[in-house]
């Protein structure tokens, strides 16, 4: 099929015409996943005329001969008997027949295999079995490739075949021939996606130029972490022509969640069931960040609504996990996120979020054995990673967490979280340079706990640099009163305390005194501020001057490589903060 590369999705007629004819060959097929994203994206655009709706294709000659086998096939497919109508098309010679007749064997397969581990296993062993169809269909697909007899369906199923068996490099090649082969078919690019792994591996590609890969490109810059280039790409689409779709809104929606943006996100989510109330994908990602505002009432009447649509669905078990997580019934989440495992062992979703109900559990083995699972299902969730990780800190064993911490740094080079959680494990392994540089990269690119800074000014503080730690604590304070959050902060009063002894030892004694006076707004530091009031009132009654020599300049200071790097500021003006 013709898919003509459209940058400015110039004819959106055309586009219309392709979706509508991908749509009918992925039905005859059985390829359901793939006939809901073009029917969504088709539901988007403006209804064609009646003369412009496409005919069907003309029947070949084989085809006629299969049609009534195909049907039978067909019919037998729909009810999920696939032995039943693989067996109906063992002798057809038809394209369409052969792609049914192979599918109809893999999914066979896979049924056995799910049913054969439901009941005999716990979800965490389940990966062990395997779809004995598998190797079989690979012989026979690689005869047919080889003698250049697979159309871009068949293509598709021997790479999901080839992925299946972790022939993971072959199985690439063969899905970017399937793109080639059949553009439209938005399955191969799917599976394409799930096994490119970093962007340069991107780059190397050779994908066809079609207007379905500037979707792809979006979709992989989302998984990529890479969520400034995946927003112009959803807009760009947007302002094409599709505004209104339904998918394109979920994906923005997941890459704000993804950049922690959670009022957007929020926000988003919330139109898309507006708009599609009775959906269900992309529902447990809203559902965290309901858990992360720790939104109980609107978490509440989102699990009860979907249980309602559809209790037996891998995100519906998620979104009650979360939930009972929420409510901190941690039994119960877990058992929730082993149901959805039991549903589908490849969610990624539900291993990493039973990894942390096992932590919280305080079961390490457990949440060790989860999150290996997710990092098997999908190597670039920074969130399993970063669960390992943390494990290990509680087994006290920071070489193990500082690997961990790298590679869900590497993922999340932007991410504060890992940049602290790094400091920290060089903070224990008494690399107090490297622990530095974490902190203060991590207060660079926008600390989202708040907490990189003080914990700098605290290693200068153990280190004896107090000049530094002075500059780390002004910096945190001044950061704090900006953005407005509550006074109550936990560690306003200790940077207040160090500045006020800090300032009285250097003779400062009205920035001291104007830092003791803040310290009696904290119940914690309210003696040692008027201790030091006190002594400022003695040293002045002594008539013993003020210094004028400290001087820290507001600017950043050139400093040598084996130090932090630290804004120099001027003494704070507390004065001129409003609580």
């Amino acid at each position: 099929m013709a898919a003509t590369r459209s940058s400015e999705f110039g004819d959106l007629v055309q586009i219309k015409k392709q979706l509508i004819s991908i749509i009918a060959q992925c039905k005859e097929r059985g390829l359901v996943h793939s006939v809901k994203w073009a029917s969504e994206l088709a539901f988007s655009l403006d209804p064609l005329p009646l003369n412009e709706i496409p005919a069907a294709p003309e029947l070949t000659e084989e085809d006629a001969r299969d049609l009534d086998a195909l049907c039978l096939a067909k019919s037998y497919f729909d009810l999920k008997e696939y032995d039943r109508a693989a067996y109906f098309l063992r002798g057809c010679r038809s394209q369409k027949a052969y792609f049914l007749y192979m599918y109809s064997r893999y999914l066979s397969g896979e049924k056995k295999k799910d049913d054969e581990t439901v009941d005999s296993l716990g979800p965490l062993e389940k990966g062990q079995v395997r779809n004995e169809a598998l190797r079989e269909l690979r012989v026979e697909l690689s005869k047919r490739h080889s003698a250049g007899e697979l159309d871009g369906f068949a293509l598709y199923l021997y790479g999901v075949v080839l992925r299946k068996l972790d022939l993971l490099k072959e199985a690439v090649e063969i899905f970017v021939a399937a793109t080639h082969a059949l553009p439209l078919h938005w399955g191969s690019w799917l599976e394409l996606c799930n096994l490119i792994t970093n962007i340069e591996m991107l780059k190397s590609l050779s994908l066809p130029d079609c207007w379905v890969r500037d979707f792809f490109m979006a979709h992989m810059y989302t998984e990529l972490q890479m969520i400034k280039e995946a927003l112009q790409k959803y807009q760009s689409l947007m302002e094409a022509g599709f505004a209104k779709s339904t998918y394109i809104i979920s994906q923005i929606a997941v890459a704000y969640h993804n950049i922690r943006d959670i009022d957007q996100a929020l926000y988003l989510f919330n139109e898309l069931r507006e708009q599609d109330p009775f959906r269900i994908e992309n529902m447990d990602t809203f559902s965290n960040l309901l858990y992360v505002r720790s939104m109980k009432p609107e978490l509440s009447y989102l699990a009860h609504n979907l249980v309602e649509i559809d209790k037996y669905r891998v995100e519906t078990c998620c979104v009650i996990g979360n939930y009972y997580s929420l409510r901190s019934q941690h039994e119960k989440a877990a058992l929730y996120f082993q149901r959805a495992l039991k549903l589908n062992p490849r969610c990624l979703g539900a291993w990493t979020l039973m990894g942390h109900e096992y932590m919280e559990m305080k079961n390490t083995s457990a949440a060790i054995q989860a999150y290996r699972h997710a990092i098997e299902v999908n190597k670039r969730d920074y969130r399993a990673w970063y669960g390992l990780g943390q494990t290990y800190e509680i087994l006290k064993m920071p070489f193990y967490s500082l690997y961990y911490y790298r590679k869900a740094h590497q993922l999340r080079p932007n991410d504060s979280r890992m940049l602290v959680a790094l400091g920290e494990c060089y903070e224990k392994l008494s690399q107090q340079v490297e622990a530095k540089k974490c902190y203060w990269r991590a207060y660079s690119v926008g600390d989202v706990e708040r907490m990189a800074l003080l914990k700098l000014a605290k290693l200068h503080e153990q280190l004896n640099e107090s000049d530094d730690a002075a500059q780390c604590y002004i910096i945190y304070i001044q950061d704090i009163f900006s953005c407005g959050e509550q006074l109550e902060h936990a560690e306003v009063s200790t940077a207040l305390r160090y500045l006020g002894q800090y300032y009285f030892k250097n003779k400062l004694y009205d920035e001291a005194s104007l830092c003791a006076q803040r310290c009696c707004d904290y119940n914690d530091a309210r003696e040692e501020g008027k201790a030091l009031l006190r002594q400022i009132s003695a040293v002045r009654e002594q008539g013993e001057p003020s210094s004028t020599d400290l001087s820290l300049p507001c600017v950043f200071n050139p400093l040598p490589n084996n130090t932090t790097p630290v804004r120099r500021v001027s003494p704070l003006d507390l004065s001129s903060v409003t609580p």
